[in-house]
C-alpha cells in the first residue's frame, strides 16, 4: 500500500505532518494523493492546511497547478492565515511564472473545519429526499438523483464521482433510497416520470423493468424488510403510498390510502415489532402509518401542524422508543412518539424557512437528527435533549437544501447535503479543533461592491442577496462599523460618490428603494429614493446626479442633494436597463446604458437626448459597462450573457477592435484602471475566473485568476488593488 495511504503510527503521523506543511508538495502533487491524507492531520499547522484543501478540493481535482495555487492561497487567506496563503502563492510551479497576484486578505463566511469535500457533477438541481448513502465493495458512497434525470454514485471517501450516471429515467429523479437485495447494493430511485427504477450498485445497471403503477410524479420511496422480504415504500403526488418486492418486482398489496393530497415523504420504522411505513402529506398537513405486513391503517393519524405543508420525516429511536423527526413549511422541525402519536418535548427551532430534509443517525452514542432547509442551512440536533448542536453548516450558496443523508466514513460519521446549488456537501458530525480565524461578513451572494476614500483611508461598500450593506477598511482587511440596514430584499448595486464634501455610498435594492448613507457616520441620509434600479453617480452642471436604468427600460437622473428627477425619463431600451456608467465625451457628461435587449446606449444628460445609433454586437444582454480612456479616446467596456467582452469608442459609436474572449460563462461585472501606465479592464465571470485585459492591445494582460465560485462583482481600489466578491466572499489582491 502507498505510504499516501497508511494510518496509524507515529511515523506516518510525522509524513503526514510534513507532507501537509509544505506548501509545494500541497500545490504540485495529484488531488488524489493530497485527499488520502488530509485525514490523517493532527497537529494544528496540519489540520489547517487540511481545511484550507478541503474548501475547494473540488476544484483542486480538476485544476491545473497553477489554478491550484492560487485557490490554495485564496482559501488559506479566508481561513484567516495571511502567512499560510503567501507561503502558498509563492510556491514553485514547473513551467509557471510567479503568481502576479497575490491575496491582501479574504473573508471567510462560507468555509467550515467540518467540511470533508463538494461533489459537482450534477448539471440540475439535487432534489428534495435525492440523497442517500450505501456501502458498495466495503467503500461508503453516496446516490444523489436530480432534475438533470440522472442517478450518480459518490466514493466519500475521496470525493470522485463512480462510473458513469445511472440514466433511465425521463424526468427529473426525485428521491434515492438504498438497501440490499439477495446480497447487492441497490438504489431505489423515484420520479416525475411516474417510475420506480433499481439499481445494482456494483455494476451501474438497471435491475429489472421499471415499477409501475402510480399515476403521478413519484415524490418519496423508503425500504425495510417486511416478512424477510426487501421492499420498497413509494409515495406519490397520486396520493397513494404503494409496496413494492424488490426481489421480484411486483407491487405488494394494495396502495395503502389515506391523505388527502399528494404523499411528500415516506420513511420505515418498527413499532411494537411491526414493521410500519410513515408518511406525510401537504394538504392534510397529518402524519399517516400503515402496518406493512397487513396494509392497513395503524392507529389515529398524528396532527397538530398549522396549516403548513409536512414535507420531510425521519425515523429513529430514542431511550428505546421509536420516534418520528418531521419537517415542514413553517421552519420547525417536530419529534413524535410513534408508538402514542405524541410530541416529544419542544419544537426544534431555528431554521428560517422550510425544513423538506431530514435524516437521523447516532454520533458519540447520542442520537441526532440532521435537517436541511431552504435557508440554505443544514443544522444538527440532539435528539435527547432537543438542543441543537454547534453551529449550522452553511455553503449552499443562498439556495435551498434539499437533502440530507448520514454515513460513515473512514470510522466518523458524516452528513451528506445537497441543494438546489447543483452541489452535494459531505460535512463531519463530531466535533472537531477549532481551525484558523475566518473573518465572516455577508451571509449571502455579494453581488456589488464599489470604493471610497473615507477621512484618509480606502473602503469598500458591498451589497448582498442578504440585503446588508457593509463597509471595509481595505488597509487593515476588517469590516467598518455595524452592517447598514434597512433594505428589506437583496442589495444589488452599490456606488460611491461626494456630496457636500462628504464621501457616500448610495445602494439599490430588490426592495424597489434606493438609499444614501454617509461614509464617515455610517447613517442614512434622507429617505429613501423609490423605483431606482442600476446605478451610476456624476456631475452635471456642478449638481452631483444619479443616473438610474430601471426594469421597465428607462434611464432617469436624479439630483442627489434632494432625491428629485431632472428632466425626463430616457426612453429607447426595449428591455430592462442592467448596468450605467456616468462619463464625459467631447466636455460633456453622458450616460452609458447597457439592456436586456442587447444594446448598449449613449445619452448626453444635458440635453436628455440619445447620441447616435445604440451600439450594437452582443449576443445577449449585457450586464455590466464601465468608462474609460485610451490613447486619449473616451470609451466604454461591456460584459455580456454571450461570455464576451467589448470596447466601443464613444465619440464615434464605432466597437474598438474584436471582442476580448476567454470567458467562458456570462460577464457578471467589468472594472477599468490603469496599471504600470497601461489601460486595464478587468472583468468577473460566472465562470469563476476574472481576467485583466491591455485595452491599447486588446490582449490579456495577466494570467487568469482563478476563484471557487462565480464572480459577481469586482471593483479596483484605492491604490490598485483588486475587490472580488465571489460566494458569500469578499477578497482583496494586489499585484505583485
Amino acid at each position: 500500500m502507498s505510504d499516501d495511504l497508511q494510518n496509524g503510527g507515529p511515523s506516518e503521523a510525522a509524513a503526514v505532518a510534513k507532507r501537509l506543511t509544505d506548501p509545494e508538495w500541497l500545490v504540485n502533487t495529484d488531488p488524489a494523493r493530497v485527499l488520502a491524507v488530509l485525514d490523517g492531520a493532527t497537529g494544528r499547522e496540519e489540520v489547517l492546511a487540511a481545511a484550507v484543501y478541503r474548501v475547494s478540493a473540488h476544484v483542486h481535482r480538476d485544476a491545473d497547478v497553477e489554478v491550484r495555487r492560487q485557490l490554495l492561497a485564496l482559501d488559506a487567506a479566508r481561513y484567516g492565515d495571511g502567512k499560510l496563503a503567501a507561503r502558498l502563492a509563492a510556491a514553485t510551479v514547473e513551467g509557471e511564472p510567479g503568481t502576479r497576484w497575490g491575496v491582501e486578505w479574504a473573508t471567510g463566511s462560507q468555509i467550515d473545519p467540518r467540511l470533508r469535500c463538494n461533489l459537482t457533477n450534477h448539471t440540475g438541481a439535487v432534489l428534495v429526499l435525492a440523497v442517500a448513502t450505501a456501502v458498495v465493495e466495503g467503500r461508503p458512497v453516496a446516490v444523489t438523483g436530480s432534475d438533470d434525470a440522472t442517478v450518480r454514485v459518490w466514493d466519500l471517501a475521496t470525493g470522485q464521482q463512480v462510473g458513469e450516471p445511472l440514466t433511465g429515467h425521463t424526468d427529473e429523479v426525485n428521491t434515492v433510497a438504498t438497501t440490499v437485495v439477495e446480497g447487492r447494493p441497490v438504489a431505489v430511485t423515484g420520479s416525475d416520470d411516474a417510475t420506480v427504477r433499481v439499481w445494482d450498485l456494483a455494476t451501474g445497471q438497471q435491475v429489472g423493468e421499471p415499477l409501475t403503477g402510480h399515476t403521478d410524479e413519484v415524490n418519496t420511496v423508503a425500504t425495510t424488510v417486511v416478512e424477510g422480504r426487501p421492499v420498497a415504500v413509494t409515495g406519490s403526488d397520486d396520493g397513494t403510498v404503494r409496496v413494492w418486492d424488490l426481489a421480484t418486482g411486483q407491487q405488494v398489496s394494495e396502495p395503502l390510502t389515506g391523505h388527502t393530497g399528494p404523499v411528500q415523504a415516506v420513511v420505515t420504522s418498527v413499532v411494537e415489532d411491526r414493521p410500519v411505513a410513515v408518511g406525510t402529506g401537504s394538504f392534510d398537513t397529518a402524519v399517516r402509518m400503515w402496518d406493512l405486513t397487513t396494509g392497513h391503517p395503524l392507529g389515529e393519524p398524528i396532527t397538530g401542524y398549522p396549516e403548513e405543508e409536512v414535507c420531510a420525516v425521519a425515523a429513529g429511536v430514542v431511550e428505546g422508543r421509536p420516534i418520528a423527526v418531521t419537517g415542514s413549511r413553517d421552519g420547525v422541525v417536530r419529534v413524535w412518539d410513534l408508538a402514542s402519536g405524541r410530541p416529544v418535548g419542544e419544537p426544534l427551532t431555528g431554521h428560517t424557512d422550510a425544513v423538506c430534509a431530514v435524516a437521523t443517525t447516532v454520533v458519540e452514542g447520542r442520537p441526532i437528527a440532521v435537517t436541511g432547509s431552504w435557508d440554505a442551512t443544514v443544522r444538527v440536533w440532539d435528539l435527547a435533549t432537543g438542543e441543537q448542536v454547534g453551529e449550522p453548516f452553511s455553503g449552499h450558496h443562498a439556495n435551498l437544501v434539499g437533502a440530507v443523508a448520514t454515513a460513515v466514513v473512514n470510522g466518523r460519521p458524516v452528513a451528506v447535503s445537497a441543494g438546489w446549488d447543483r452541489t452535494v456537501w459531505v460535512w463531519g458530525l463530531a466535533t472537531g479543533q477549532p481551525v484558523g480565524q475566518p473573518l465572516t461578513g455577508h451571509t449571502g451572494w455579494v453581488g456589488a461592491v464599489a470604493t471610497a476614500v473615507v477621512d484618509g483611508r480606502p473602503v469598500a461598500v458591498t451589497g448582498s442577496t442578504d440585503v446588508a450593506v457593509r463597509v471595509w477598511d481595505l488597509a487593515a482587511g476588517q469590516p467598518v462599523g455595524e452592517p447598514l440596514t434597512g433594505h428589506t430584499d437583496m442589495v444589488g448595486v452599490v456606488v460611491t460618490a461626494v456630496l457636500d464634501g462628504r464621501p457616500v455610498a448610495i445602494t439599490a435594492s430588490q426592495d424597489a428603494s434606493t438609499r444614501v448613507w454617509d461614509l464617515t457616520s455610517g447613517q442614512q441620509i434622507g429617505a429613501a429614493f423609490t423605483g431606482l434600479a442600476r446605478l451610476a453617480s456624476g456631475v452635471v452642471g456642478g449638481r452631483p446626479v444619479v443616473v438610474s436604468g430601471d426594469g421597465d427600460g428607462t434611464v432617469r437622473m436624479w439630483d442627489l442633494a434632494t432625491g428629485q428627477p431632472v428632466g425626463e425619463p430616457l426612453t429607447g431600451h426595449t428591455g430592462a436597463v442592467l448596468a450605467v456608467a456616468a462619463t464625459v465625451v467631447d466636455g460633456r457628461p453622458v450616460a452609458v446604458s447597457a439592456g436586456w435587449d442587447g444594446t448598449v446606449r449613449v445619452w448626453d444628460l444635458a440635453t436628455g437626448q440619445q447620441v447616435g445609433e445604440p451600439l450594437t454586437g452582443h449576443t445577449g444582454p449585457v450586464l455590466a459597462v464601465a468608462t474609460m480612456v485610451v490613447d486619449g479616446r473616451p470609451v466604454t467596456v461591456t460584459g455580456s450573457r454571450d461570455g464576451t467582452v467589448r470596447v466601443w469608442d464613444l465619440a464615434t459609436g464605432q466597437q474598438v477592435g474584436q471582442p476580448l474572449t476567454g470567458h467562458t460563462d456570462e460577464v457578471n461585472a467589468v472594472a477599468t484602471t490603469v496599471v504600470e501606465g497601461r489601460p486595464v479592464a478587468v472583468t468577473g465571470s460566472s465562470d469563476a475566473t476574472v481576467r485583466v485585459w491591455d485595452l491599447a492591445t486588446s490582449k490579456q494582460a495577466a494570467p487568469v485568476l482563478s476563484f471557487p465560485e462565480p464572480v459577481r462583482a469586482v471593483a479596483v481600489a484605492p491604490g490598485g488593488g483588486l475587490l472580488a466578491g465571489f460566494g458569500w466572499e469578499l477578497a482583496l489582491l494586489s499585484p505583485r
